[in-house]
């Protein structure tokens, strides 16, 4: 009787701990990990569109280029 009752107390304050930590441990660095990924998801965005739109203003300058040396090109 007093070892069971001793493994059903080890019992309870080991799942008491283990929730304590996740309550008071786990949670708030779960929530502050999300919160730094939407903060890079946002930045992430932000670099990828203007990645393109430096991007197209390359080829957009590629193509006036290529455009005016056909442009002067004299075929034979």
């Amino acid at each position: 009787m007093l070892i069971t009752r001793s493994f059903s107390l080890t019992n309870f304050v080991v799942a008491s701990s283990a929730l304590g930590f996740q309550v008071f441990v786990l949670y708030p660095w779960h929530k502050q990990l999300d919160d730094d990924f939407k903060a890079l998801k946002v930045e992430h965005l932000r670099v990828l569109a203007e990645v393109q739109k430096v991007s197209a203003k390359e080829r957009r300058e590629i193509r006036d280029k290529l455009n005016e040396l056909n442009a002067r090109r004299i075929w034979w």
